[in-house]
C-alpha cells in the first residue's frame, strides 16, 4: 500500500513529518491528493501557541485547510467519475441535521468537522479522506493556488453578505493581510468604494498593486484623525483597539463586521456611539454557501492573489512556511505544495 506524508504539530513550535498508511475512503467520501494548501493565521497560531481561544491543540495535529487537490479514489456510494476531478475543498463538513444547518447556517453548526481545527487533521499532507459534497470541481483554468484560496475568499464573500454591502457603498477595511484584501476585493466587486488602512507599508504596497489608491497608513495617523468616514467597517486585524477606534469613523446607521478573530474572548467597545448612531455590529464565523461564488468570481478574473501568493514550501519545510509571513511581512500568503 502506498505511504501518505503527514505534517503533525506535536508541541509548540514543533513538527514532524510521518508516513502513514493510505487513507481509505467512506461513504460519500473521495480520497484526495494534495496539490496546494495556503497557510492561515490560525495555523500559525496554533503552531506558536497550540491554540486559538477555546479550541487547544491536545493530541498530535495535521494543520492546513485552505487546499485543493485531484480525486484519487472514491468510496462507497459516490460518483467513479469524479476520479480525475480537480477540485476547491471547502474544509468545514457540517452534521446536516441541526436546526442551523437546515435553515442554510450550517457554519454555525455545533457539530462541524473543520480541518485542522481540534481534534480534526487538515491538509498538510500528501492525501486525505473528504465528504464529496465538499469537494467543489473547478474549471480546468483555475490555478491550484486559486482553488486553495476560494478559502479565504469565501470569508470576504461572507463578510459583505454579513454587511450588506451595496454599489456606492464606502467601505473601511482594517487589515491588509490576506483575509482583508480579499474581503476589499468583493466589496469592489459588489461596486463599493474601498478604503484600506493598515500599519505594515508592504500590506500597503500590495493593496496599492491590486489597484486600490485609498489608503491610509494607520502607524502614521490614528484611524480617527483621518478624515475618513465610512457606511461599512470590514475589521480583519483581530486587535482589539483597532477594532474600537475605527467604529468611531462609522456613518450613523452604519455596519461594523468584525471579520478578524482575537486572541482575547472579551473587548471593550465604543457602546455610546453604537447607541447615538445605531451602528448594526456582527461577526464573522467562517461561511455558507460561498464556494460556487468564489470559483466563478476566480474564473470572472474579478479577484488577483498574485500580490498575495508568497513562497512555495515542501511538507518538509512546513515549519519555514509558518514562520514565513512573521519574518518577511512582504510574504503575504505562503503555500505549501506537497509536491516540492
Amino acid at each position: 500500500m502506498a505511504s501518505n506524508r503527514r505534517v503533525k504539530l506535536v508541541n509548540i513550535g514543533k513538527l514532524i513529518v510521518e508516513s502513514e498508511d493510505m487513507p481509505v475512503p467512506g461513504v460519500n467520501e473521495y480520497l484526495v491528493k494534495i496539490s496546494s494548501v495556503g497557510v492561515c493565521g490560525s495555523d500559525v497560531h496554533y503552531f506558536e501557541h497550540g491554540r486559538i481561544g477555546n479550541f487547544v491543540v491536545e493530541s498530535p495535529l495535521v494543520l492546513g485547510h485552505e487546499a485543493s487537490g485531484v480525486i484519487v479514489g472514491a468510496g462507497p456510494g459516490t460518483d467513479q467519475d469524479r476520479v480525475g476531478h480537480r477540485v476547491a475543498i471547502e474544509p468545514g463538513v457540517p452534521c446536516g441535521r441541526c436546526k442551523q444547518c437546515r435553515t442554510g447556517r450550517y457554519n454555525l453548526c455545533p457539530s462541524v468537522r473543520f480541518l485542522a481545527t481540534p481534534p480534526i487533521d487538515g491538509a498538510f499532507s500528501d492525501y486525505i479522506v473528504h465528504n464529496g459534497d465538499f469537494l467543489h470541481d473547478i474549471p480546468d483554468g483555475m490555478s491550484d493556488d486559486q482553488a486553495a484560496l476560494c478559502e479565504p475568499l469565501s470569508v470576504g464573500i461572507w463578510a459583505n453578505r454579513r454587511a450588506d454591502v451595496s454599489p456606492g457603498d464606502r467601505i473601511l477595511v482594517t487589515g491588509c493581510g490576506p483575509i482583508g484584501l480579499m474581503v476589499a476585493q468583493v466589496s469592489r466587486a459588489r461596486g463599493a468604494r474601498v478604503i484600506l488602512s493598515d500599519i505594515i507599508p508592504s500590506r500597503l504596497n500590495a493593496a496599492r498593486t491590486l489597484g486600490f489608491d485609498e489608503l491610509h497608513d494607520a502607524a502614521s495617523a490614528p484611524i480617527e484623525e483621518s478624515g475618513i468616514t465610512a457606511d461599512v467597517l470590514m475589521e480583519c486585524t483581530g486587535v482589539a483597539d483597532v477594532a474600537f477606534r475605527s467604529i468611531s469613523v462609522l456613518a450613523p446607521a452604519g455596519r461594523a463586521v468584525l471579520v478578524g478573530m482575537s486572541p482575547e474572548k472579551d473587548q471593550a467597545l465604543p457602546v455610546a456611539t453604537i447607541q447615538v448612531r445605531e451602528i448594526v455590529l456582527t461577526g464573522v464565523f467562517r461561511y455558507a454557501n460561498t464556494y460556487p461564488v468564489a470559483i466563478e468570481l476566480f474564473e470572472r478574473g474579478m479577484i488577483q492573489i498574485d500580490p498575495l501568493v508568497g513562497a512555495k514550501y515542501g511538507l518538509d519545510d512546513v515549519a519555514a512556511a509558518l514562520r514565513a509571513s512573521r519574518e518577511d511581512p512582504a510574504c503575504i500568503k505562503p503555500m505549501v505544495v506537497p509536491s516540492l
